[in-house]
């Protein structure tokens, strides 16, 4: 998402904010930038052009942290950087100590004071560094009860609405016990934000110009739980669709072990709802989720995936899976390999195992060696490309509806079966002179493919 600032005569100065990792990060950043706003800071996406740098980092795994550091050290190449996010949350002063390039390390629990961190970093003055603990002891987490709309007793944060998609919190933290996942240590225990307040902001950002929200979370399936009602999200998504003006409301991060038929028929079926499955399979092998401390196997995800497309025959799924999983197989390998190839996936993420301290799994027998992980990831990402693309090709004459996102080289958007970070829709076939713009939706018919995106004729 690119942040044009308009720099008001008055500013503090300028910072520059860079968000690393998955939507739940971009809505903690969405944030951060309205509380330096309320501030008097101008917030760009332009590093060369700041007084100081906050890079909202990722911590889930290996890869994904050396992305961070390494943006972190670009950065202070121009000015001073301020680390925030899940891996400052997660290693705090001992991260400090090894990036002396970082002049500050923050929690979340600082965002409320982000501003004047940033003034102290301006003054030279040295920022205490942030001391982790396991969150999962502390409720409610930030920014979970979070609110925009300026009522009494509330932060008063306005969002920024600068393109058709934005990102909403729906609940923070998670109670599940994954052997190979930190994220609960740092991020705490499972929240639910009450559905009134998520209920008004969406219809805030709407009313501002979004027209797709997207709804992020650890783990959505759970959403209501701690609220005393397992099937709140069913009742609060009904809702959403009802709102004026939304295209669409898509659901982020769904646990496959927590489905329900309620709320596969809800996401399959409801108006203003987009019919996607982001389902976190994880692997297919069921002596292999046991070990990773998941449920279910191929036929239990196969079994899931038709009932989902006898409820919408056209509904989206994409998913996650890890592979080199200590004590992972040959034959379990393979039995992943059978499961992607026949469960039709529109999008699947590939991600070789990693030791993440603090979790069980690094403490498991059977480790595979790097370069044995490697092997299995470029395997298993072969098949993926392939099937990707088979899945592509098999839409071929589908009618969709496409939210336009960009129109600088050609017109390209999504339709309700791509997420964020899936394949994008090329439109073509509309009339001379047709005026069309970003966050226009249009029905179009799927003539072919281009990779893994689609090319549609306008209809």
């Amino acid at each position: 998402m690119t942040v044009v600032p308009q720099v008001p005569t008055d500013s503090k100065g300028t910072v520059a904010l860079t968000t690393l990792g998955c939507a739940r990060n971009d809505v903690d950043s969405d944030e951060l930038r309205a509380r330096l706003v309320a501030e008097g800071w101008t917030v760009t996406d332009d590093e060369t052009a700041a007084d100081v740098v906050v890079v909202n980092t990722c911590g889930f795994v290996a890869s994904a942290k050396k992305d961070s550091i390494d943006t972190v050290l670009q950065a202070a190449d121009h000015a001073p950087v301020i680390v925030a996010g899940c891996m400052a949350e997660r290693y705090g002063a001992d991260l400090a100590a090894e990036l002396p390039e970082a002049a500050a390390v923050i929690g979340f629990d600082a965002y409320e004071r982000v501003s004047q961190i940033v003034s102290g970093v301006l003054d030279g003055q040295v920022i205490e560094s942030h001391t982790p603990s396991d969150r999962r002891l502390l409720l409610p987490l930030t920014p979970v009860d979070r609110s925009i709309d300026g009522t009494p007793g509330t932060a008063g944060l306005a969002r920024t609405v600068d393109g058709p998609l934005v990102a909403v919190k729906l609940a923070s933290g998670c109670d599940r016990r994954c052997s190979f996942c930190a994220i609960p240590s740092f991020r705490g225990a499972f929240s639910s934000r009450r559905p009134s307040d998520v209920l008004h902001e969406v219809r805030q950002v709407v009313a501002q110009g979004a027209k797709e929200v997207l709804l992020v979370s650890e783990n959505s399936t759970s959403y209501g739980k701690d609220l005393g009602d397992l099937r709140l999200l069913e009742t609060l998504l009904s809702e959403i669709g009802q709102t004026p003006g939304l295209v669409r409301a898509r659901v982020n991060y769904l646990q496959p072990a927590e489905m329900r038929p309620s709320l596969e028929q809800v996401i399959a079926q409801t108006p203003g709802i987009a019919p996607y499955f982001d389902l976190s399979f994880q692997h297919a092998e069921p002596r292999v989720l046991r070990r990773m401390r998941r449920f279910g196997g191929i036929d239990d995800f196969l079994a899931l995936l038709q009932r989902i497309r006898l409820l919408n025959p056209l509904a989206g799924a994409r998913s996650n899976v890890i592979v080199g999983f200590p004590g992972e197989t040959q034959s379990d390998l393979d039995i992943l390999a059978d499961f992607i190839a026949e469960a039709g996936l529109d999008a699947i993420g590939v991600f070789g195992y990693s030791d993440e301290e603090g979790t069980e799994a690094v403490n498991l027998p059977d480790h595979l060696s790097e370069n044995e992980i490697a092997d299995r990831v470029h395997h298993i990402s072969a098949l993926v490309d392939e099937c990707v693309l088979q899945r592509a090709e098999d839409r071929v004459g589908e009618q969709i509806r496409v939210l336009i996102e960009s129109i600088d080289e050609g017109i390209v958007g999504r339709a309700e079966h791509q997420g964020p970070e899936d394949s994008v829709t090329i439109v073509q076939g509309l009339g001379a002179g047709t005026q069309i713009g970003i966050g226009d939706t249009v029905v179009a018919v799927v003539t072919h493919t281009d990779g893994p995106d689609l090319v549609a004729n306008v209809l």
